[in-house]
């Protein structure tokens, strides 16, 4: 018997809550079929890609310090929230009301537990956990904003459910799509079940429907080692399935993410997202026009920022993009090229002029590691760059790739530069320093906080957060290596090896605070006035609760200049 299709559109995924300012919101959703989309009145016509619907909704006019709850209407029907919710309304807070800031943050979620399987070992899902612990207190304990750093899909490591589907898609299609890798996603379509795959359970559904959520990339939303280095580039575009691969995960990407990082201004200068508004009603995909911007993007990093802003009142978040952007001359190695970095200097130079409290910088990758493999990376960086050709340089490279040396440590110049930055703010040289530098990241898959001790005339206090995976595990090793890196003997070991190749040390020293932390884990920072703390939640296998493991004050009103 035939299946019979429902008669009104369904929401296949969100709401997603955005960019949220003072006076304005945006939300996302997915649809299964064309419709408008109707939040608080405001309306907005999906626009399809690669046969899938979607829709921002972006609402105006709202009161700062305000708390308005919203229902989504997809032409004129109410889908959200479900019927029988046991959740709290979704709502839009805005900046602007009294009380404390909090940011919860983390990184790496594979996948929605439902999905895992019980034999992979991997703990309860933080933000799962995270999602009803806070369902269930009051609203003045919320976080004000959720970001997450990287990973947010996983296209090279896949579930069992996911590898069953894909396997009979491509028998359907007769044949791998361009020879794509068995357990790995090749397209845009098959990126839409990974993102369908984590954002579908109701816990986490409702968290992203109600707290305002920035997100970044890292690699594996493409591939494990994006942009490690010229050589992996090379190598990696030589194969028949990689364009295939990074336009859908590029594509995806702006579709399920960047859009969404997106204010109303930098929407409407946009000129990708005006050229889909401006598409006729029932017009084509929007696909081959966002696959022509995904090629550009890979081949010539320049021709689209991913890096943005986000102003929260006296505090202000700079997301900096740590894979697409790279500069991969193994001569002259960047980050981010000199473009981008100028407009993250301005961004920060800007933030101070501004009086902002705390100024917080996210990557996906930690600025500061242990210290031991901070040295490791600066003796492998300087062994490829004097042996670059060679066969002492293609160990080099092996030996890059296989332990993944590709962290800000293994672009010093472009460490040196975010570090010159950052004191630089707390010295206070360009204006009244904040209470506060903190550096948010996730990648490595366990938890640690470590402040800058050197140099020792800061104003502010300079810290790195870093918090990591809020669904996954860390392998034995990762543990073994991350214990072993903030030992002093390891550091000396290792700062010796570097030395020994004449790699050029840093002039920043820093020490760890608390840490390392291991399981699936969140971090929250909670600010309030010039005073901050790092709280730090984690669950473990056979513990699906989240048990609260820190509550480390970074500052406190007094602190610094006044």
């Amino acid at each position: 018997m035939p299946l019979t299709r429902n008669p009104h559109p369904v929401l296949m995924l969100g709401p997603l809550l955005r960019h949220v300012d003072p006076v304005s919101a945006t939300v996302w959703v997915e649809t299964d079929r064309p419709c408008t989309v109707t939040v608080l009145g405001r309306t907005a016509r999906t626009f399809c890609v690669g046969g899938h619907h979607y829709a921002l909704v972006v609402v105006e006019d709202l009161e700062p310090g305000s708390t308005t709850p919203y229902e989504v209407h997809l032409d004129d029907v109410r889908v959200w929230p479900p019927e029988n919710s046991t959740f709290p309304p979704s709502r839009i807070r805005t900046a602007g009301g009294d009380g404390s800031f909090r940011i919860a943050f983390g990184s790496c979620r594979y996948a929605t537990p439902s999905t895992v399987a019980a034999d992979e070992g991997i703990p309860a899902d933080a933000m799962d956990a995270y999602a009803a612990r806070i369902a269930a207190q009051p609203e003045d304990k919320w976080p004000d904003a959720l970001v997450l750093l990287g990973d947010q899909v996983y296209a090279d490591e896949l579930t069992h459910g996911t590898k069953s589907w894909l396997e009979l898609r491509r028998e359907r299609h007769g044949s791998r799509p361009t020879s794509a890798p068995d357990e790995e996603v090749a397209d845009f379509e098959e990126y839409t079940r990974l993102y369908a795959e984590s954002w579908s359970d109701p816990q986490v559904r409702w968290l992203l429907s109600t707290i305002p959520s920035s997100m970044i990339f890292d690699d594996h939303e493409m591939i494990d080692d994006w942009n490690t280095s010229a050589a992996w580039r090379r190598e990696v575009t030589g194969q028949a399935w990689w364009t295939n691969r990074i336009s859908g995960g590029l594509v995806s990407y702006w579709v399920y993410q960047h859009l969404g990082n997106l204010s109303p201004q930098e929407l409407d200068g946009n000129k990708t997202w005006q050229a889909i508004l401006g598409m006729p009603e029932g017009s084509d995909d929007a696909e081959p026009m966002l696959r022509e911007m995904a090629a550009r993007a890979d081949a010539e990093p320049a021709s689209i920022r991913w890096s943005y802003v986000r102003h929260w009142g006296d505090n202000r978040l700079i997301m900096i993009d740590s894979r697409a952007g790279r500069v991969l001359d193994e001569q002259d190695r960047k980050m981010v090229d000199d473009d981008e970095f100028n407009w993250i200097e301005a961004a920060m130079r800007r933030a101070v002029d501004e009086g902002v409290e705390h100024l917080i910088i996210g990557t996906s990758l930690p600025w500061l590691l242990p210290h031991a493999i901070h040295a490791i990376e600066r003796w492998n960086e300087t062994l490829n760059v004097r042996h670059h050709g060679r066969w002492r340089g293609r160990l080099a490279e092996k030996v890059r790739q296989a332990a993944d040396l590709e962290h800000w440590a293994a672009f010093s110049d472009s460490f040196e530069r975010l570090g010159r930055a950052l004191t630089s703010v707390a010295r206070g040289e360009h204006g009244r320093a904040p209470a506060t530098a903190l550096v948010l990241s996730g990648d490595v898959h366990h938890a640690y906080a470590a402040e800058l001790v050197r140099p020792g005339d800061l104003d502010a206090r300079v810290h790195q957060l870093t918090v990591s995976p809020l669904h996954n595990q860390a392998p034995h090793p990762i543990r073994i290596g991350f214990r072993i890196g903030w030992s002093r003997w390891a550091r000396t070991l290792m700062e010796a090896l570097a030395r020994a190749v004449r790699a050029e040390p840093s002039s920043l020293l820093w020490e760890k605070q608390a840490g390392p932390f291991f399981g699936n884990q969140i971090g929250e920072l909670v600010l309030d006035g010039r005073s901050a703390r790092f709280v730090l939640s984690v669950t473990e296998l056979g513990q699906p609760d989240l048990r609260q493991v820190l509550d480390m004050p970074l500052a406190r009103d007094g602190e610094g200049p006044a």
